[in-house]
């Protein structure tokens, strides 16, 4: 008796106007490696609940200007501006962009005494942390997404502010770098040279003689040596701020990483059909599923579909030859263009094909991961329609 050839499995579809249509889905976080379109994915879905009937917000952490170009909006800044949609959208749109000196400003001045705040404000290497230091982007995203999830409260109808907070995340791994704010500040804190800087605010007086040994007095000497005199106070004043300020954010940055695991939390993970682009996406999936992140699907953007799928491009290709061997008496004027565009879709086809073993190598690889395609656009998004149709095809649409 001959055996039967398994049937495939078959990959499951990401629904996101499922996704968006549940009340119970709070935040949309869309993460990738760079240049795969998680902006562009992260603004689509935020247009497509609001014209669903959604209040939503939708805050991005890329410095790009993409996004409030295609919002129709001259800039972007820390504060959310509404966009005005055409027709009856049923909800709302607020958009963003993370300024995290400006958040860094406000987390002091919301935690600390005037006079405290405006010494803090004015310390140089407070100016350096909060515009450059490493992690700080990450470590501001957490603080704000925490601030807009507060804010969800009832508005003057009764209803709340936002319902949906749809999160665009900084390129490459960096992406998941927020997940682990909270364990770095903390390991920050608690680090032993942080308790060396500190310790003369925190000893004061004589006491300063009993905490400092000779030995830390000779670490503290060649520090002096090192960064300069006036910069070691900068950062000894700053340091000695640290637990008054940010002992709070600490805390937040827990319940925001936390809030990030329950159930009303959707990770999307965006790439395009390419080998590294998928590769970062396996990472994502792999490190959502340790840190027991809900993870929604994978968005596979850009993908290339031909636009006769029956004509191969071993077909298209032969009859461009067949085209181009003819006799210059037995051709036309349009010969020549029709096997130029025989040869450009047999190359559209080859790209195709490739893109879809590609999509099935990684569901191979992660078979329970929902995945939606969404077809290359013949140009740019810039603008509501075009967000609008991509919109549509990440809900499974032409």
């Amino acid at each position: 008796m001959p055996r039967t050839r398994a049937a495939a499995p078959t990959t499951p579809a990401l629904d996101i106007d499922e996704l968006i249509a549940d009340p119970a889905t709070h935040i949309v976080v869309c993460c990738g490696s760079g240049g795969v379109g998680k902006t562009t994915t992260a603004a689509a879905i935020a247009l497509r609940g609001a014209e669903a009937g959604r209040r939503v917000v939708v805050l991005t952490i890329d410095p790009a200007r993409r996004l409030a170009q295609a919002l129709g909006l001259e800039e972007l800044d820390n504060t959310p501006r509404p966009v005005e949609l055409p027709g009856p959208a049923g909800g709302s749109l607020d958009a963003m962009m993370l300024d995290m000196k400006r958040t860094f400003d406000e987390v002091v001045q919301a935690h600390a005494a005037p006079d405290k705040a405006e010494q803090i404000l004015a310390n140089p290497f407070y100016q350096a942390v909060s515009s450059s230091f490493a992690g700080t982007q990450e470590y501001m995203a957490m603080e704000r997404l925490g601030q807009l999830h507060a804010q969800r409260r009832d508005g003057a109808d009764g209803a709340p502010t936002w319902d949906l907070i749809v999160v665009d995340t900084p390129p490459s791994r960096s992406a998941l770098d927020f997940l682990d704010a909270p364990q770095r500040l903390g390991s920050f804190l608690d680090g032993r040279f942080v308790r060396l800087l500190s310790a003369p605010a925190r000893a004061g007086g004589r006491a300063y003689l009993k905490v400092f040994s000779a030995g830390v007095n000779v670490v503290t000497n060649t520090l002096t040596k090192v960064l300069g005199g006036q910069l070691l106070r900068d950062v000894q004043t700053f340091v000695a701020a640290l637990d008054t300020v940010f002992g709070g954010f600490r805390k937040r940055a827990d319940q925001t990483y936390a809030l990030l695991q329950q159930n009303g939390t959707a990770f999307v993970v965006v790439a395009v059909p390419e080998h590294d682009a998928l590769r970062e996406a396996a990472y994502f999936v792999d490190r959502l599923d340790e840190d027991g992140m809900p993870l929604a699907g994978l968005v596979l953007n850009r993908v290339r579909v031909p636009a006769v799928p029956s004509l191969s491009a071993g077909r298209a290709l032969a009859a461009a030859e067949a085209l181009e061997e003819l006799e210059p008496s037995d051709t036309s004027a349009t010969t020549g263009v029709t096997a130029a565009l025989l040869r450009l879709h047999a190359d559209l086809a080859q790209a195709a094909a490739r893109h879809q073993a590609l999509a099935r190598r990684f569901s191979s690889a992660h078979p329970g991961v929902p995945v939606v395609q969404v077809p290359a656009a013949a140009e740019d998004i810039h603008d509501l329609t075009g967000l609008r149709s991509m919109g549509a095809a990440l809900a499974g649409g032409d």
